[in-house]
């Protein structure tokens, strides 16, 4: 587990911008935090150090949102604010899209923990308004490139 404290949006965008360049196919990110954290923000980090170019959007009603680029690896960015329940996740196609070709980005994960791959990458993102971040990011053994 790694903890930084972020004090703002740039220093959020960076920190997730190097844990982009860990990422490899077949990532689940489940992110965490009350409305106004930083997830996007993150999203767009992450992205960034994967090497997709700038596009990244708030899946709120879109529900989620697919950056592809050639040469990188495609991100499915969810958000499940609005997804409580096994059933709910069922109707939202969740389950049709490519985790094994690609990285799923998962905002509201909270709601969702139990139907996620136990090897799920955890971010925390707690802080919100001008207040400083306290970002989190927990991951498996097998997820952690220092082993």
């Amino acid at each position: 587990m790694t903890t930084a404290i972020s004090n703002s949006p740039a220093e959020t965008h960076e920190i997730a911008k190097q844990l982009g360049k860990t990422l490899r196919k077949g990532d689940c990110v489940a992110m965490l935090g009350n409305m106004g954290a930083g997830k996007t923000t993150f999203t767009r980090g992450l992205c960034e150090g994967i090497g997709l170019p700038d596009m990244v959007s708030s899946p709120t009603f879109a529900l989620v949102n697919e950056y592809h680029a050639e040469g990188c690896i495609s991100v499915y960015h969810f958000d499940m604010y609005r997804v409580t329940s096994p059933e709910a996740l069922e109707s939202t196609g969740f389950w049709d899209y490519p985790l094994s070709d690609g990285i799923f980005v998962i905002e509201w994960a909270e709601n969702i923990m139990d139907s996620l791959p136990e090897n799920c990458i955890r971010v925390t993102l707690t802080g919100s308004g001008d207040e400083p971040r306290t970002v989190t990011v927990e991951r498996s053994e097998e997820h952690d490139p220092c082993n």
